[in-house]
C-alpha cells in the first residue's frame, strides 16, 4: 500500500494544520515537551497519508462518447484534469490480543463526485471513502472486525488509480460495488488462507453511506472474500494469489442484483513477468434476468527498477444497456478493449504513467465519438504524488 508518513504525538486536527502549513511541526513538538499531555501520546501511532492525482487526456477524433468507464469518462477527455486528492488518517491494528484502531479516508475533487458517497445523494467534491472502527478479539489467530464504511471487497482493481496496473479502470470495475456500510469480519487461518464475510445495508445501486431501500426493514446484503496464497513449496509459482468474492443483495422488489468475482495473479518462468486474470459477473443489475460480464487478462513486466509495463485485454458482454451503452433495440452489448500503460519512476514519491487505450464495439453498433464510430482511442498522461 501507500507509504505512510507518521505523525508523531499529534491529534488529527493539529496534524491537518501542520499538513497545510498553518502551524509548524517544530512548534507542536516544543509544545508537547512542555505540556507533557498524555492525550497526545494516545494517538502516537496514527498515520497521515494520501496522494494528489492529476492527468491530461486526449481522445482521438471528434466527440467524446465513452461507455463503461469509471473516473475517466467524457468529462476527463481532451483536457487537463485534477482527478482527486486523497487524505487518510489511520491507526492500524497492532499485534495485541484486544487491539483497536480506525481508518478514515476522504476524496476531494472531481472523483469525489464520481464516488458519490454522500448520504444525502447530493453531488459533492468531498466524499468519504472509508470510515470504520477496527477491533480484534483473541479468538484463534485473531478475529478482526470493521464496523462502519469499508470498500472494495470485490475486484482486481480499486479506486486509487496508481495502485492498479493501468491508469484507466476496467469494465469489470464498472460492475463492482465500491462502498459498503456494515460489519466486516476477517480471519487469517494461516499464511495461505484468509477469509472475510460482511453484512451491509441494501444501497447496492449507489455508494451512498447508510443507503437503504424504502422497504428495507430487516433485509440486508451479504458479501464475502476468500484469498489463497501459494506457499514457498510451489516453486516459481510461490506468491500466486487467488481471490474469490461475491455480493448477494437483500433488495426488495423485482430487481435483486448478485455479483461474483474471481481473479488470480501469478508469476511466470520469465523473470519479472507476471500475469493476472479476472472475471466479473453481475446478474439482475439492469432488469430481472439481465446479465453483465467482463473478463480481463493482465500482463505485468518490471523492466528495470524504474520502468515497468502493463497490458490489459478486455472482453465484455451483457444485456441491452450493459455498461451504459445506449439501447438501440437491435444489439446486446459485446465489447473488446486493449490498454497499454508505461510507468517510469523519475521523481521520488511520484508515479508518472502514459497510457494508450482502445475500446471497440463487436456488434457493429456505432456509439463512440459523436455516435458514429465503433471505436474509441484515448491517450493519457497520469501524474500522482504520494505522501
Amino acid at each position: 500500500m501507500n507509504p505512510m508518513k507518521q505523525v508523531t504525538y499529534l491529534n488529527p486536527r493539529t496534524a491537518a494544520l501542520v499538513a497545510v502549513g498553518i502551524i509548524s511541526i517544530t512548534s507542536c513538538l516544543h509544545a508537547e515537551e512542555s505540556l507533557q499531555n498524555p492525550v497526545l501520546t494516545a494517538v502516537s501511532s496514527t498515520t497521515l497519508s494520501g496522494f494528489v492525482d492529476t492527468s491530461a487526456s486526449w481522445m482521438f477524433g471528434t466527440g467524446e462518447n465513452l461507455y463503461g468507464r469509471s473516473y475517466d469518462g467524457p468529462n476527463k477527455q481532451d483536457g487537463f484534469n485534477l482527478n482527486v486528492v486523497s487524505l487518510t488518517l489511520e491507526k492500524p491494528l497492532d499485534e495485541g490480543r484486544w487491539a483497536a484502531g480506525y481508518r478514515v479516508q476522504a476524496f476531494l475533487g472531481p472523483d469525489a463526485n464520481a464516488l458519490a458517497s454522500s448520504s444525502s445523494f447530493t453531488p459533492s467534491d468531498f466524499a468519504i471513502k472509508e470510515a470504520n472502527v477496527a477491533l480484534r478479539a483473541p479468538i484463534g489467530n485473531g478475529l478482526d472486525f470493521r464496523l462502519g464504511v469499508w470498500t472494495e471487497l470485490l475486484g482486481y482493481e480499486i479506486s486509487e488509480s496508481h495502485l492498479n496496473p493501468n491508469y484507466s479502470r476496467s469494465w469489470g470495475f464498472f460492475l463492482e460495488p465500491i462502498i459498503h456500510t456494515g460489519l466486516l469480519t476477517s480471519y487469517k487461518f494461516n499464511d495461505s488462507i484468509n477469509a472475510s464475510v460482511g453484512v451491509t445495508d441494501n444501497g447496492v445501486f449507489s455508494n451512498a453511506i447508510n443507503s437503504r431501500g424504502s422497504t428495507t426493514e430487516s433485509k440486508k446484503s451479504y458479501t464475502g472474500l476468500l484469498t489463497l496464497t501459494a506457499p514457498e513449496s510451489f516453486g516459481f509459482l510461490k506468491g500466486t494469489t487467488v481471490n474469490m468474492s461475491f455480493l448477494v443483495t437483500g433488495a426488495s422488489g423485482r430487481m435483486n442484483p448478485v455479483n461474483w468475482y474471481g481473479g488470480i495473479t501469478m508469476p511466470t518462468p520469465i523473470k519479472n513477468l507476471s500475469i493476472g486474470i479476472s472475471d466479473d459477473y453481475r446478474a439482475n443489475g439492469l432488469f430481472d434476468g439481465s446479465h453483465e460480464n467482463a473478463a480481463d487478462v493482465y500482463l505485468l513486466y518490471q523492466a528495470t527498477d524504474k520502468l515497468k509495463f502493463a497490458n490489459r485485454i478486455e472482453y465484455a458482454t451483457g444485456s441491452a444497456g450493459a455498461f451504459g451503452v445506449p439501447v438501440d433495440g437491435i444489439h446486446d452489448v459485446q465489447l473488446l478493449g486493449e490498454t497499454f500503460t508505461v510507468d517510469y519512476s523519475l521523481w521520488k514519491n511520484v508515479v508518472t504513467r502514459g497510457e494508450l487505450r482502445w475500446d471497440h464495439s463487436l456488434t457493429g453498433q456505432r456509439m463512440y465519438g459523436t455516435g458514429d464510430k465503433r471505436d474509441a482511442v484515448s491517450l493519457t498522461l497520469d501524474v500522482v504524488y504520494k505522501f
